[in-house]
């Protein structure tokens, strides 16, 4: 690796951290829930995945200013609130075979969206991703100059 581009990898770690740091922290999992975060950081957006114990994603969140994220009328689900804010869950409209996958967006208070998705293998996973996507707590996650 020559020196230009190990600076530049350095740069990119440390902007991404310097982001995930000041402008941004993922909502607040819910209680006893035993997931954790995984996170990427870039310029406009953190990304977290909530990973439970055996390695598998339980629900994604997207941070940033604004989200391509677009409700459409004939996927919707159901209505629900996440952390006070009243949301509607969608399906997802992605080209995965066999795959249960929801989609919902928050408008947070700080000119903020999260862009929440679940995707799962049966209802028994989506019913548990849902639940644990519905305690999720908003009070500490900012974006922007602090």
């Amino acid at each position: 690796m020559t020196m230009k581009h190990w600076l530049a990898a350095a740069t990119l770690c440390l902007s991404t951290s310097a982001f995930a740091q000041s402008s941004g922290r993922c909502p607040e999992l819910p209680a006893g829930s035993g997931l954790v975060w995984e996170t990427a950081a870039g310029d406009d957006f953190l990304f977290c995945k909530a990973m439970r114990a055996d390695g598998h994603q339980a629900f994604s969140v997207m941070l940033r200013a604004e989200s391509p994220f677009r409700e459409r009328f004939k996927l919707r689900e159901h209505e629900a609130v996440i952390d006070g804010h009243e949301v509607r869950w969608y399906r997802g409209d992605l080209a995965v075979q066999n795959a249960l996958v929801r989609e919902t967006l928050v408008e947070l208070d700080d000119d903020l969206t999260a862009h929440i998705m679940v995707r799962v293998d049966d209802e028994q996973q989506l019913a548990e991703s849902l639940r644990q996507a519905g305690g999720l707590r908003f009070s500490d996650t900012r974006m922007g100059s602090n």
